[in-house]
């Protein structure tokens, strides 16, 4: 149980940070404006972005939104499917439904924009991102973690109850 309260608390943690440092950014830079963060690693890029990852659908935000409400949805479904048996999609579904939370209230508060700051430095050609991307990017790499561990499990379970068989050539030796 205590499982399940530290992921809603972390959850609702990066909603909370998500959202203090998007709104730390538009106070303190100019859109489009730019610092070094950690030097050669990640640097501070405060851009609107009306699109959804790397972009794309830019100035569709009826169909973004329209796509979060069903994915997170989709995640509520899931959570109340496995999320109470297994804790890895638990956290998971924790943080891609914050996550989702956090870029929701941009594009419905920020009229469509999702506040995007964070970039990274040794890569220019990768998309900028923030907080709730993170959140994301890390619950789905959980959620793909588990299906991966299930499956596995699933096959070994399968292997060690079938029956051997014999090939024919050693039936008749």
């Amino acid at each position: 149980m205590l499982t399940y309260i530290l992921a809603l608390a972390v959850g609702a943690l990066v909603l909370a940070a998500d959202q203090y440092t998007k709104y730390f950014i538009m106070n303190n830079f100019e859109l489009g404006q730019g610092t070094d963060f950690i030097k050669g690693l990640i640097d501070i890029v405060y851009i609107h972005n009306k699109g959804g990852a790397w972009g794309i659908l830019q100035g569709h935000t009826w169909g973004l939104l329209a796509m979060t409400v069903v994915i997170m949805l989709v995640c509520i479904a899931l959570l109340f499917k496995w999320g109470t048996k297994n804790k890895l999609v638990f956290w998971s579904m924790s943080l891609i439904l914050f996550g989702g939370v956090g870029n929701l209230i941009d594009r419905i508060f920020r009229d469509g924009n999702v506040v995007d700051f964070l970039h990274f430095e040794f890569w220019p050609d990768f998309p900028v991102f923030n907080i709730a991307d993170c959140a994301i990017v890390i619950g789905v790499a959980l959620l793909m973690t588990y299906f991966v561990i299930d499956t596995i499990r699933d096959l070994k379970a399968k292997s060690s109850t079938s029956p051997v068989k014999i090939p024919e050539d050693e039936e008749n030796n």
